[in-house]
């Protein structure tokens, strides 16, 4: 898509109660277990160039977290432009909860919050709903669900990869 002068801008969004509850760890912890470690780094190694990808993608990036966010998911979304927080919004770094670290680039955004308040998210595995979301930065937008469909109809209309284009639509809806 990043080469296709058609798309102007991509839409992220999860189905259902989730925009993404992150990899299974406990599949990964059993596959180690078993022998078969080198499946854990493969799925590891896909899913940072995953992150990368969406951090660095030039075109305009909407996420719609309409509901849970945890660990890979907060990866998919957290690194692009424009991140839409809604009261079904769920966020946390849950890992820590079974020995592991946040990873999917945690250290980074979430060393980026004011104060410590990163570091009580990522070492607690805290979770936070969307309002807190848009008040600590993780995300940039706080829209109504039931506003979401009206939103991403207009949001589709956009015309340029200009990121004041989708911005300018995205804070009408705020």
């Amino acid at each position: 898509y990043e080469e296709d002068p058609s798309v102007k801008l991509v839409i992220l969004k999860g189905q259902g109660r989730a925009f993404c509850a992150g990899g299974d760890v406990s599949a990964v912890v059993r596959d180690i277990r078993l022998g078969k470690w080198r499946l854990s780094a493969d799925f590891m190694s896909e899913e940072y160039k995953l992150n990368y990808v969406m951090a660095t993608y030039s075109k305009p990036q909407v996420s719609i977290m309409n509901g849970i966010v945890m660990g890979g998911g907060a990866g998919v979304c957290i690194h692009g432009r424009f991140r839409v927080a809604t009261e079904n919004t769920v966020f946390a770094m849950p890992e820590t909860a079974i020995g592991l670290f946040p990873d999917v680039g945690a250290s980074y955004f979430l060393s980026r919050l004011s104060g410590f308040f990163g570091e009580y998210v990522g070492l607690t595995g805290a979770r936070l709903d969307g309002a807190e979301m848009l008040a600590c930065g993780l995300a940039t937008h706080f829209v109504p669900s039931t506003s979401l469909t009206a939103l991403e109809a207009d949001l589709c209309r956009v015309g340029s990869s200009d990121p004041t284009f989708a911005s300018t639509i995205l804070d009408a809806y705020t």
